[in-house]
C-alpha cells in the first residue's frame, strides 16, 4: 500500500482528473486539498463525460471515501448542484463516501460581487474564490462549522459585520448593486439544511486511519501557486505539495509524487506565457486538443511544451514520476518546438525568474510523427519520433515518465514507459 499525490506541473488543465480517477481504483481515500469551484476535472468513461469542480475525482468510483479538506473554499449551492447532476448520471453520493471538513470557508454572494469588480485584471473565473480566501486570511470568513456551532444571532452578527465592509467596497462601483442581509442569511440557512449531512468534524482522523492508501488531488497547477507561481496571475491557494499538509491538517508521507505534464502547454486567463504560440500551430493545438475551460468554456491559450517550467515544477514538488498527457494532440505536426531555456536581455539564465514577462524562450525543434496514435497501448506501438519526443522530455527533466496518455478514455494510456 502507498500514498500518492497528484500535482499539475504547468498552469493547470494538465489532465489531473483523469489520472486521479485511474489511480483511485487502488486507493481507499481520495483527498481534494485546496482550491475552489474554479477547478474543472474532466473524466471520460465509456464515452460518458463527467465534469467535476469541487468534488474529488474519486467520487465516480464505488466504495471510495472522498474528502474535501479544510483549505478548499465552497460555494455551497454550486457544490449541491454538482452532487445532484452526478446523481442524475447514476453516481452514488452519500455521507458515507463524501466527507467535507467543517473548517472549509464558504463563498457568499458578496464574494461573487467583489470578484466581478476586481477579478478581471488577473483573469479569474469570477467564482468568488479569491475574495473568499481574502476573508480567510483577514480572519473574517464564515466556515461550515459556523453553520453548526453558532446561534442564529451570532451568525447574524458575522454577516452584518462583513456586509458593512463589503457593501462599502461594492458601492464604489455604481453599476453594481450591493448585497442585502436577507440574501446572505437565507443562503446560509438553506446551505446548512442541505450540506450538514456531509460535514465532518475530524477530517484528519479519516486521513490517518487510511494512511498507506491515500490519493491526494490538487486543483490548478504549480505555476498558479499563490507563493511560487506567476504572481499576481495566480490562484489564491497552494496547489503545490506544501498545500497538501496545511490543506488537511495532518502530515503523511507520499511514496509517489506524481507530476501531470501535458505534452504541450496551455493556460487560461491573463499573465505571462513565454512559449505561447499565437499562430497556426497554437490554433491546431486548441482545436485538436479541444482546449476550452471545463469551468468557464473559455478558449485556452496554447503553446509549445515549456521544459523550463516543467523542471521548476519538478524541483518545487519533488516529483518522483510523470504522467505525460495528450501526446495524441501533436500527431498532425511535422516539426514540434520545445522550449528548453530562457534568456533575459540576450543572456541565458539558469534560474526561474519571478517575472516571466521579461524572458525570451529558447527553442529546440523535434521531429513530428504525423500518425494516429490513439490506439497505441504499448510503447513499441508508438512511432519512433513519438518515442524520441518522450525520451527527450525524460532526459531533460531527469524524472521517469511512467505513463503516456494518447486519448481521453480510461484505457487510452500506455503504462510504464521506459
Amino acid at each position: 500500500m502507498a500514498n500518492t499525490i497528484i500535482i499539475g506541473m504547468q498552469w493547470g488543465d494538465e489532465g489531473k482528473g483523469a489520472e486521479t480517477d485511474r489511480l483511485s481504483e487502488n486507493s481507499d481515500v481520495i483527498v481534494r486539498y485546496q482550491g475552489g469551484g474554479n477547478a474543472g476535472h474532466t473524466i471520460v468513461i465509456d464515452n460518458k463525460k463527467y465534469v467535476l469542480h469541487l468534488l474529488p475525482s474519486g467520487i465516480i468510483r464505488k466504495g471510495k471515501i472522498n474528502v474535501i479538506s479544510n483549505n478548499v473554499v465552497i460555494d455551497a449551492f454550486n457544490l449541491l448542484k454538482e452532487i445532484d447532476d452526478l446523481r442524475k448520471m447514476s453516481v452514488e453520493i452519500t455521507p458515507e463516501n463524501l466527507a467535507i471538513s467543517d473548517r472549509c470557508h464558504l463563498t457568499l454572494p458578496y464574494h461573487l460581487r467583489l470578484d466581478e469588480l476586481n477579478g478581471k485584471s488577473v483573469g479569474t473565473t469570477g467564482r468568488g474564490i479569491g475574495p473568499t480566501y481574502t476573508d480567510k486570511v483577514s480572519r473574517t470568513g464564515i466556515r461550515l462549522c459556523d453553520l453548526l456551532d453558532l446561534s442564529n444571532n451570532e451568525l447574524n452578527s458575522k454577516i452584518n459585520e462583513n456586509l458593512s465592509e463589503k457593501n462599502l467596497l461594492i458601492s464604489r462601483k455604481e453599476w453594481k448593486s450591493t448585497v442585502n442581509f436577507q440574501e446572505c442569511y437565507e443562503y446560509l440557512l438553506k446551505a446548512r439544511d442541505k450540506i450538514s449531512p456531509f460535514i465532518n468534524r475530524d477530517i484528519g482522523k479519516i486521513v490517518l486511519e487510511h494512511d498507506g492508501s491515500l490519493l491526494y488531488e490538487s486543483a490548478q497547477g504549480t505555476l498558479l501557486d499563490v507563493d511560487l507561481g506567476t504572481y499576481p496571475y495566480v490562484t489564491s491557494s497552494n496547489p503545490t505539495i506544501g498545500g497538501a499538509f496545511t490543506g488537511t491538517g495532518v502530515w503523511v508521507d507520499f511514496n509517489t509524487k506524481l507530476g501531470i505534464l501535458k505534452a504541450y502547454t496551455t493556460r487560461v486567463g491573463n499573465g505571462p506565457f513565454p512559449a505561447e504560440q499565437v499562430n497556426e500551430f497554437g490554433e491546431r493545438l486548441r482545436k485538436n486538443g479541444f482546449e476550452f475551460g471545463a469551468t468557464t468554456g473559455r478558449a485556452r491559450r496554447c503553446g509549445a511544451l515549456d521544459l523550463v517550467i516543467a523542471r521548476y515544477s519538478a524541483r518545487v514538488n519533488g516529483i518522483s514520476e510523470i504522467s505525460l498527457t495528450k501526446l495524441d494532440v501533436l500527431s498532425s505536426e511535422d516539426k514540434i518546438p520545445v522550449c528548453i531555456g530562457y534568456k533575459i536581455d540576450g543572456k541565458n539564465i539558469d534560474y526561474f525568474p519571478a517575472y516571466l514577462n521579461k524572458v525570451e524562450p529558447v527553442y529546440q525543434e523535434l521531429d513530428g510523427w504525423r500518425t494516429d496514435i490513439t490506439n497505441a497501448r504499448r510503447a513499441d506501438e508508438l512511432p519512433k519520433e513519438a518515442r524520441d519526443y518522450i525520451m527527450f522530455i525524460q532526459e531533460f527533466l531527469g524524472v521517469p515518465i511512467k505513463r503516456v496518455g494518447v486519448g481521453p478514455g480510461r484505457d487510452q494510456v500506455i503504462e510504464i514507459f521506459r
